[in-house]
Protein backbone atom coordinates (compact mmCIF):
# COMPACT_ATOMS: atom_id res chain seq x y z
CA UNK A 1 0.00 0.00 0.00
CA UNK A 2 2.76 2.43 -0.87
CA UNK A 3 0.77 4.70 -3.20
CA UNK A 4 -2.31 5.38 -1.09
CA UNK A 5 -2.51 5.92 2.63
CA UNK A 6 -5.17 4.09 4.61
CA UNK A 7 -6.72 7.49 5.37
CA UNK A 8 -7.04 8.25 1.66
CA UNK A 9 -8.48 4.79 0.97
CA UNK A 10 -10.99 5.15 3.79
CA UNK A 11 -12.09 8.52 2.42
CA UNK A 12 -12.62 6.89 -0.99
CA UNK A 13 -14.69 4.09 0.57
CA UNK A 14 -16.81 6.51 2.61
CA UNK A 15 -17.45 8.60 -0.54
CA UNK A 16 -18.11 5.56 -2.82
CA UNK A 17 -15.46 7.01 -5.12
CA UNK A 18 -15.33 5.02 -8.38
CA UNK A 19 -12.05 6.68 -9.37
CA UNK A 20 -10.29 4.27 -7.01
CA UNK A 21 -11.90 1.10 -8.39
CA UNK A 22 -9.08 -1.28 -9.26
CA UNK A 23 -6.50 0.74 -7.31
CA UNK A 24 -7.42 -1.10 -4.11
CA UNK A 25 -10.14 -3.22 -2.52
CA UNK A 26 -11.56 -3.21 0.96
CA UNK A 27 -12.92 -6.08 2.99
CA UNK A 28 -15.26 -6.03 5.94
CA UNK A 29 -14.16 -8.39 8.70
CA UNK A 30 -17.64 -8.81 10.19
CA UNK A 31 -19.26 -9.90 6.91
CA UNK A 32 -16.32 -11.60 5.20
CA UNK A 33 -16.98 -9.64 2.00
CA UNK A 34 -14.55 -7.77 -0.25
CA UNK A 35 -15.76 -4.73 -2.21
CA UNK A 36 -14.68 -2.04 -4.65
CA UNK A 37 -14.30 1.49 -3.25
CA UNK A 38 -17.43 2.50 -5.19
CA UNK A 39 -19.69 -0.15 -3.65
CA UNK A 40 -23.12 1.28 -2.85
CA UNK A 41 -23.57 -0.92 0.21
CA UNK A 42 -23.83 0.73 3.61
CA UNK A 43 -20.50 2.21 4.68
CA UNK A 44 -18.98 -0.17 7.25
CA UNK A 45 -17.45 0.83 10.57
CA UNK A 46 -13.83 1.82 10.01
CA UNK A 47 -12.51 -0.60 12.63
CA UNK A 48 -14.00 -3.53 10.65
CA UNK A 49 -12.26 -2.64 7.36
CA UNK A 50 -9.07 -4.12 5.90
CA UNK A 51 -7.49 -2.82 2.67
CA UNK A 52 -5.93 -4.86 -0.13
CA UNK A 53 -3.97 -3.91 -3.24
CA UNK A 54 -5.50 -6.76 -5.23
CA UNK A 55 -8.64 -8.85 -5.20
CA UNK A 56 -6.54 -12.02 -5.13
CA UNK A 57 -5.02 -10.96 -1.79
CA UNK A 58 -8.48 -10.54 -0.28
CA UNK A 59 -9.72 -13.85 -1.69
CA UNK A 60 -6.58 -15.59 -0.41
CA UNK A 61 -7.33 -14.21 3.07
CA UNK A 62 -10.77 -15.83 2.95
CA UNK A 63 -12.99 -12.93 1.89
CA UNK A 64 -15.65 -13.50 -0.77
CA UNK A 65 -16.66 -11.03 -3.54
CA UNK A 66 -19.56 -8.70 -2.88
CA UNK A 67 -22.67 -9.60 -4.85
CA UNK A 68 -23.59 -5.96 -5.24
CA UNK A 69 -20.44 -4.33 -6.66
CA UNK A 70 -19.00 -7.58 -8.09
CA UNK A 71 -15.24 -6.90 -7.77
CA UNK A 72 -14.67 -10.31 -9.38
CA UNK A 73 -16.02 -9.04 -12.72
CA UNK A 74 -13.22 -6.57 -13.39
CA UNK A 75 -12.65 -2.86 -13.02
CA UNK A 76 -15.05 -1.91 -15.81
CA UNK A 77 -18.14 -3.53 -14.31
CA UNK A 78 -20.80 -0.83 -14.05
CA UNK A 79 -23.97 -2.39 -12.67
CA UNK A 80 -26.20 0.67 -12.96
CA UNK A 81 -25.09 1.51 -16.49
CA UNK A 82 -25.41 -2.16 -17.49
CA UNK A 83 -29.01 -2.25 -16.21
CA UNK A 84 -29.89 0.89 -18.17
CA UNK A 85 -28.14 -0.39 -21.31
CA UNK A 86 -30.21 -3.59 -21.07
CA UNK A 87 -33.38 -1.54 -20.59
CA UNK A 88 -32.55 0.62 -23.62
CA UNK A 89 -31.91 -2.48 -25.75
CA UNK A 90 -35.25 -3.94 -24.68
CA UNK A 91 -37.07 -0.66 -25.34
CA UNK A 92 -35.53 -0.37 -28.82
CA UNK A 93 -36.40 -3.99 -29.59
CA UNK A 94 -39.93 -3.97 -28.19
CA UNK A 95 -41.07 -0.38 -28.70
CA UNK A 96 -44.21 -1.68 -30.44
CA UNK A 97 -45.38 -3.46 -27.25
CA UNK A 98 -47.84 -1.07 -25.54
CA UNK A 99 -47.10 -2.67 -22.14
CA UNK A 100 -43.30 -2.64 -22.30
CA UNK A 101 -42.89 0.15 -19.72
CA UNK A 102 -44.95 -1.73 -17.15
CA UNK A 103 -43.20 -5.05 -17.86
CA UNK A 104 -39.61 -3.82 -18.04
CA UNK A 105 -38.67 -3.34 -14.34
CA UNK A 106 -39.86 -6.84 -13.45
CA UNK A 107 -38.01 -8.36 -16.41
CA UNK A 108 -34.82 -6.60 -15.34
CA UNK A 109 -35.36 -7.56 -11.71
CA UNK A 110 -35.72 -4.21 -9.95
CA UNK A 111 -38.64 -2.23 -8.55
CA UNK A 112 -40.54 0.22 -10.76
CA UNK A 113 -39.54 3.18 -8.57
CA UNK A 114 -35.84 2.25 -8.53
CA UNK A 115 -35.91 1.67 -12.31
CA UNK A 116 -37.38 5.14 -12.95
CA UNK A 117 -34.78 6.88 -10.77
CA UNK A 118 -31.86 4.87 -12.11
CA UNK A 119 -32.84 5.36 -15.76
CA UNK A 120 -33.24 9.12 -15.33
CA UNK A 121 -29.94 9.43 -13.44
CA UNK A 122 -27.99 7.55 -16.15
CA UNK A 123 -29.71 8.87 -19.32
CA UNK A 124 -31.08 12.25 -18.26
CA UNK A 125 -34.62 11.32 -19.34
CA UNK A 126 -37.37 9.06 -18.06
CA UNK A 127 -38.02 5.64 -19.63
CA UNK A 128 -41.33 7.00 -20.94
CA UNK A 129 -39.59 9.92 -22.68
CA UNK A 130 -36.97 7.58 -24.13
CA UNK A 131 -39.61 5.18 -25.45
CA UNK A 132 -41.68 8.03 -26.88
CA UNK A 133 -38.65 9.24 -28.87
CA UNK A 134 -38.08 5.75 -30.26
CA UNK A 135 -41.74 5.40 -31.23
CA UNK A 136 -41.86 8.82 -32.88
CA UNK A 137 -38.67 8.12 -34.84
CA UNK A 138 -40.12 4.78 -36.03
CA UNK A 139 -43.40 6.50 -36.92
CA UNK A 140 -41.52 9.15 -38.91
CA UNK A 141 -39.70 6.38 -40.76
CA UNK A 142 -43.01 4.66 -41.58
CA UNK A 143 -44.62 7.95 -42.65
CA UNK A 144 -41.73 8.57 -45.04
CA UNK A 145 -41.34 5.06 -46.43
CA UNK A 146 -44.69 3.25 -46.24
CA UNK A 147 -48.26 3.65 -47.37
CA UNK A 148 -49.73 2.82 -43.94
CA UNK A 149 -52.32 5.31 -42.69
CA UNK A 150 -51.72 7.28 -39.51
CA UNK A 151 -53.90 5.03 -37.33
CA UNK A 152 -52.05 1.90 -38.46
CA UNK A 153 -48.70 3.60 -37.86
CA UNK A 154 -49.86 4.71 -34.41
CA UNK A 155 -50.75 1.14 -33.43
CA UNK A 156 -47.70 -0.40 -35.16
CA UNK A 157 -45.26 1.68 -33.12
CA UNK A 158 -47.02 0.99 -29.80
CA UNK A 159 -49.19 4.01 -29.04
CA UNK A 160 -52.49 3.15 -27.38
CA UNK A 161 -54.43 6.13 -28.75
CA UNK A 162 -54.38 8.12 -31.96
CA UNK A 163 -54.72 11.42 -30.09
CA UNK A 164 -51.72 10.57 -27.90
CA UNK A 165 -49.75 9.70 -31.02
CA UNK A 166 -50.67 12.96 -32.77
CA UNK A 167 -49.78 15.05 -29.71
CA UNK A 168 -46.45 13.29 -29.14
CA UNK A 169 -45.54 13.41 -32.84
CA UNK A 170 -46.27 17.12 -33.10
CA UNK A 171 -44.27 17.88 -29.94
CA UNK A 172 -41.26 15.85 -31.07
CA UNK A 173 -41.22 16.60 -34.82
CA UNK A 174 -42.81 20.05 -34.91
CA UNK A 175 -45.44 18.93 -37.44
CA UNK A 176 -48.53 16.73 -37.33
CA UNK A 177 -48.05 13.31 -38.97
CA UNK A 178 -50.04 14.10 -42.14
CA UNK A 179 -48.08 17.28 -42.80
CA UNK A 180 -44.79 15.52 -42.03
CA UNK A 181 -45.61 12.89 -44.69
CA UNK A 182 -46.40 15.60 -47.28
CA UNK A 183 -43.20 17.51 -46.51
CA UNK A 184 -41.19 14.29 -46.87
CA UNK A 185 -42.92 13.45 -50.19
CA UNK A 186 -42.25 16.93 -51.59
CA UNK A 187 -38.62 16.72 -50.46
CA UNK A 188 -38.20 13.35 -52.19
CA UNK A 189 -39.85 14.64 -55.38
CA UNK A 190 -37.44 17.56 -55.47
CA UNK A 191 -34.53 15.23 -54.83
CA UNK A 192 -35.67 12.92 -57.67
CA UNK A 193 -35.83 15.87 -60.07
CA UNK A 194 -32.20 16.85 -59.46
Amino acid sequence: MTKLSETKMWEAVAANDARYDGAFYYAVKTTGIVCRPSCKSKVPNRENVVFFTSLDEALHDGFRPCKRCRPDLGAHYRPEEDIVELACRLLRGEYHNPDILAELPERIGISFFHFQRLFKRVTGCTPKEYLRRIRIDKAAELLAHSSLNNTDICLTVGFRSVSGFYTAFRQHMGLPPKKYRKVREIGELRHDCL
